[in-house]
């Protein structure tokens, strides 16, 4: 392969989502290859460095047969617009100077560049004259382009004359062709509108782990050649013309080497070789099924990454385990490499993006790592080199990724009615019924936050933010009115809603389908509530309250059961403490009922948004429930924000409820029920947990951290709260040693 020459197309790896049924695509301008005059010098653009994304990166451009950089001087949005245009996307959407990618090596081929924005290639825009600089490659300049690619966009090799429009493993063995995801088969390239396939004489393991890591897999394995060997004698293959050549370590094959087949000698020939068959590894989570027994048998160990706050699958906040304590890593550095090797520790393939600034939701606890540097080839992030110090980063600096996952096919299976928007509509699957395959709905029995927060993961549309047990407001096809499904129960961790408890072909709907069935709303972000147990650790103390002075809170079901019988003259012992309720997520914390509905309580002069906002318990260590208490969330509002934040919420006159993103909603310790009536309790050791929207009234991007727990001792005349951590914060051991609920998703199934 001749050095230097990259390929630099596009995959459309993920650009199948489009738009869900019904909804009309907005009008796309076609594209035509440019027609350059003869005397354009021709050039080669591709973006480098040290980059978080595919579409961003330090500007290279290939000419005289070597790559080069430009410099920033005179550099400008026009000529941004132009780099990312020639790169096949819509437009640009910012520039860096001063080598925010990382210097670039070679000629520096473009200085003070005068682009107006309309020009076909960076060669037509006046400059210095190519080659003709005064800049060092501190300057070299870099550019972020849109994600949306130009419909219809060939990439143009202008130097080789090669088009290239997609990339695919096709099934090729019987065995393999029903198999979903598709894991083994030819690697093909679709030129001039035909598929081909790539010779394998210059093929390597590193470009078949880079292919299987395009298409969500975390690695490759061997196949049976002589299988392939007998198929291809069958049918001849039509071979495309060059090679590709890849380290291994890339994100894309658009950053592997590109070349002529030596073999091919542009004949589409492939004398001595055979087309390109890749084998890939799928992750536990798409592995085929006979295996899931197997691995049930057989307790998995504690792994030391996952992710967190991401709205589908492969997506969200890095997080790593450290010394028994799960923490974040700093953005610092973060780029593809380090988090393709989270992707595929994780099960999933090469990561699409590397996200920076908290940009999925801010973590709790510690900053474990902070200017991760991985080759590529570690097995997992915590072999990465780093900086242990981590001084100066915030959780507002927490790393995130997203990485390629399989294509399951879920999307086809499931689809949204009548809405006004994409986002929201009635449910309608697709099942079988009398041996063909109908549009139908699903029972809205029992349908509730879990369920929606399924259908929008799979759908791709994020979070849920409503769900509706009613949608004669949004009528979708009458075809479709009939329940073909009921009865649905989920965790709210499945990738597709067949894989929920349901009741199978045995429906029972007494409600009936049509304006009955289940509906959602889907949201891109979600707020995401967490409670400071150090405040809750720092503020516990006892008091002994007279019983005629708990009169609301007795109406308000505040006291244990057995206060009904205490006259008015003894006494209560209450385990009082304060609530600091924080909204770590990307959208506010509303009450599910409006206003009109909220329930006036005369006692307390208050209106209640959500009659039960947060759950009190102690438990034994065996786990047994001795004292509880409820607070339902009569005020919900911004108490404190974060600086630069302004409050938005606030309870004085009949105003809006809520908890604003980077605020945080405070119980102080002497308000009415917020306590644990411990009157009757024994002395001994117990355990303290707090429940912050325990029957999922509102959605949120992650309910595991909405448990606190703390460890509590009571002698019969003091009590000590210690040890108190957010659910998920600790790992596996440690937290079994902690009885009770071990996080807030088995709190009523």
């Amino acid at each position: 392969i001749s050095r230097g020459k990259y390929l630099a197309f596009e995959i459309l790896n993920y650009e199948h989502l489009g738009y869900p049924p019904g909804f009309p695509n907005p009008e796309q301008e076609q594209y035509t290859a440019p027609q350059l005059a003869p005397d354009t010098p021709r050039i080669q653009l591709r973006l480098a460095g040290d980059k978080r994304k595919h579409n961003e990166g330090r500007v290279e451009v290939f000419y005289n047969a070597a790559w080069g950089t430009v410099c920033d001087d005179d550099f400008n949005i026009h000529a941004a617009q132009v780099v990312c245009r020639e790169l096949g996307y819509l437009e640009a959407i910012s520039w860096s100077p001063s080598s925010k990618y990382g210097k670039g090596e070679g000629p520096i081929w473009f200085d003070n560049l005068r682009c107006t924005g309309k020009e076909k290639t960076l060669a037509q825009c006046p400059s210095n004259g190519i080659g003709v600089s005064d800049c060092k490659h501190s300057e070299d300049v870099g550019v972020v382009c849109s994600d949306k690619r130009i419909p219809g966009f060939k990439f143009v090799n202008t130097i080789l004359d090669i088009q290239v429009e997609d990339v695919r493993i096709r099934a090729i063995l019987s065995s393999y062709r029903k198999r979903i995801p598709v894991t083994e088969g030819y690697v093909e390239v679709k030129d001039g509108g035909k598929w081909k396939q790539i010779c394998n004489t210059e093929w390597t393991q590193s470009s078949a782990r880079v292919i299987c890591g395009m298409f969500g897999f975390p690695g490759e394995r061997k196949y049976n050649a002589r299988v392939y060997k007998m198929f291809a004698r069958r049918k001849r293959p039509t071979y495309w013309d060059y090679a590709v050549n890849c380290t291994g370590n890339e994100a894309h094959l658009s950053s592997c080497k590109l070349g002529q087949a030596p073999s091919t000698k542009s004949n589409g020939t492939c004398p001595e070789g055979l087309p390109v068959v890749v084998s890939c590894v799928p992750g536990r989570d798409f592995a085929p099924t006979p295996m899931t027994g197997f691995r049930k048998a057989f307790r998995q160990e504690q792994p030391l990454v996952r992710l967190r706050g991401g709205a589908i699958v492969g997506e969200g906040r890095v997080e790593v385990l450290k010394n028994g304590e799960w923490g974040t890593i700093c953005d610092d550095k973060w780029n593809l490499l380090s988090a393709t090797v989270v992707c595929r520790e994780l099960g999933f393939g090469t990561a699409k993006e590397a996200l920076s600034g908290g940009r999925l939701g801010q973590g709790m606890g510690p900053v474990h790592m902070n200017e991760v540097a991985c080759s590529g080839f570690e097995k997992s992030v915590t072999e990465c080199f780093f900086n242990k110090e981590a001084l100066g980063c915030s959780h507002e600096e927490d790393a995130a990724v997203r990485c390629n996952v399989p294509a399951m096919g879920f999307q086809q299976s499931l689809r949204l009615s009548g809405g006004r928007s994409p986002f929201e509509g009635r449910v309608e699957v697709l099942a079988e019924r009398n041996g063909s395959l109908v549009w139908g709905t699903v029972c809205s029995d029992g349908w509730g936050t879990m369920e929606a927060m399924v259908v929008c993961r799979q759908l791709g549309l994020g979070f849920a933010s409503n769900v509706f047990q009613e949608t004669w407001y949004w009528p979708g096809q009458v075809s479709a009115d009939p329940v073909v499904m009921s009865g649905v129960r989920c965790s709210g961790t499945e990738m597709s809603l067949s894989h929920c408890l349901h009741h199978g072909a045995h429906l029972s709907c007494a409600k009936g389908g049509g304006r009955n069935a289940a509906g959602v709303a889907c949201s891109e972000t979600a707020p995401d509530l967490v409670l400071n147990p150090q405040v809750v650790e720092q503020t516990t103390y006892m008091e002994d309250r007279p019983m005629f002075m708990l009169h609301c809170a007795y109406e308000e079901n505040c006291l244990s059961s057995t206060s009904s019988q205490a006259p008015a003259n003894s006494y209560r012992r209450l385990l009082r403490f304060s609530s600091q309720i924080h909204n770590n997520g990307h959208s506010d914390f509303r009450p599910k009922a409006g206003r009109h509905s909220w329930v006036w309580h005369d006692c307390h002069r208050h209106y209640h948004s959500m009659e039960v906002f947060t759950l009190y318990d102690l438990v034994t260590l065996n786990g047994t429930k001795v004292a509880e208490g409820h607070k339902a969330s009569f005020c919900l509002e911004d108490s404190e924000c974060d600086e630069g934040i302004e409050k938005r919420y606030e309870c004085a006159n009949f105003g809006e409820q809520g908890i604003t993103v980077g605020c945080w909603d405070t119980y102080r310790h002497d308000i009415d029920c917020q306590w644990i009536d411990i009157t009757e309790l024994k002395p001994g050791d117990y355990i303290f947990q707090i429940v912050i929207n325990p029957n999922y009234e509102v959605p949120e991007s992650d309910y595991s951290n909405n448990i606190m727990k703390c460890r509590c001792r009571y002698d019969g005349h003091r009590v000590w709260m210690y040890s108190c951590h957010n659910g998920g914060s600790l790992s596996t051991e440690t937290e079994e040693t902690f009885p009770g609920l071990l996080n807030n998703q088995v709190t009523h199934r």
